[in-house]
């Protein structure tokens, strides 16, 4: 093969937040293209001696810490070994280098509800947007894929499965195009590591339980999330604004082995899968080079010594999340952004010990069924309703703790 199939022009890029698993990932496949690829700005919350590595590697232009206690850290690590990258705080921050007007792409990694504002502004600056943060569609989806429309930007998936998804979609569909010729997607999903488990085992789970996944390395609130089933739900929440299609043309498929990545079913009966070995690399790869492709640094998948592929349907009885979550993505638009800051409540409970791994569902379930539902039609009133749910959950909990 040419050196003309696989090259792209030279990218400025920001990566917000660098230093989580996508983050790293991200650095690493661009790493291995230095004349593809130049870093313009990198962000994290905290994780300082993580950020002070990649800028003394990377030389961007800016790194952006959450707060200035943290930014002040950071630049007398930097200021020790020479570095010349400008160290800024703050959510304002956070945003001007998404929007940069140099900037050609963004890769949206930072995790949670955190990420909306930057994101939408990578969107709103008519980026090529890399979007990890699944929180942001999650949140926000009618809205956000109206101002990814209105201003040209460029919305690649990165989660495994709706980059899968994508991959197997006819040619010339960008995200939020309704996809001609479908009857189906089908959102696949390991199961996570309580797959096998009783209820009554997953209920008592521990926090280092819940985080060892067994197929892929993530940070620890998705890993939570993926041991919920409440992953797989935000992504069917994910995939029906990403790819135009009403919730009950989404399929969850539980596959352990993690090799078939989703599927597209077309309505003459074909299904067009994407597999690969599960390392986020390759979706990261795919999206960095589209529509061209460049070299991920990943193994590549032996089709001859492959082990049997299992497929199965999900357990919303074990895993009531997921089942939240699939309800949630046919109710009005508050309801996915309800559920979701409940979940991150919950989830840092969990991971702080306040609560059981069965209390999740079990705050889920009360916050939801409480919850008055309706369309939100600015970013606003998203943001709102997010403040007050988590101040509800965490009362909640509270409330429990004392009880």
């Amino acid at each position: 093969m040419s050196d003309d199939t696989i090259s792209v022009s030279c990218q400025l890029i920001t990566v917000l937040g660098s230093t989580g698993s996508i983050g790293v990932s991200t650095l690493d496949v661009i790493g291995r293209h230095p004349d593809k690829f130049k870093v313009f700005a990198l962000t994290a919350d905290r994780s300082i001696d993580v950020l002070a590595k990649q800028c003394q590697q990377f030389n961007p232009v800016y790194a952006v810490m959450r707060d200035e206690a943290s930014a002040l850290q950071l630049r007398q690590k930097l200021s020790i070994s020479n570095c010349q990258t400008e160290v800024l705080s703050g959510e304002a921050e956070l945003v001007n280098v998404a929007q940069e007007a140099s900037v050609d792409s963004v890769m949206a990694a930072i995790v949670g509800a955190a990420g909306l504002l930057p994101t939408l502004a990578a969107v709103k600056a008519g980026k090529k947007v890399l979007l990890a943060n699944k929180e942001a569609l999650v949140m926000a989806g009618s809205l956000f894929m109206d101002a990814v429309r209105q201003n040209n930007a460029t919305l690649l998936p990165i989660d495994s499965e709706h980059n899968a998804i994508f991959q197997c979609l006819p040619t010339n569909c960008r995200a939020g195009d309704e996809p001609p010729g479908i009857r189906k997607l089908l959102l696949t999903g390991s199961g996570g590591p309580f797959r096998t488990w009783s209820a009554e085992s997953i209920a008592c789970a521990t926090p280092d339980q819940a985080c060892n996944h067994p197929n892929w390395s993530m940070g620890k609130k998705i890993s939570v999330d993926s041991a919920s089933l409440m992953n797989k739900g935000l992504e069917f929440i994910e995939a029906r604004w990403l790819f135009d299609v009403m919730p009950k043309d989404i399929q969850v498929v539980i596959h352990p082995q993690s090799i078939i990545h989703s599927m597209v079913e077309y309505i003459d009966g074909s299904i067009l899968a994407q597999l690969g070995n599960p390392d986020m690399r390759i979706p990261i790869a795919h999206a960095l080079a589209w529509p061209l492709r460049i070299d991920s640094g990943v193994k590549s998948l032996d089709m001859v010594t492959l082990s049997s592929l299992d497929f199965e349907a999900p357990d919303l009885t074990r895993f009531p999340a997921l089942a939240l979550a699939m309800s949630a993505a046919s109710a009005p638009s508050s309801a996915a952004t309800v559920l979701n800051a409940a979940n991150e409540v919950a989830v840092e409970a969990f991971l702080n010990n306040r609560i059981s791994f069965g209390d999740i569902g079990i705050l889920l379930d009360s916050v939801m069924s409480t919850a008055k539902l309706w369309e939100l039609d600015t970013i606003d009133a998203v943001l709102d309703l997010d403040f007050n749910v988590r101040r509800s959950a965490n009362a909640l909990i509270d409330s429990k703790i004392s009880a």
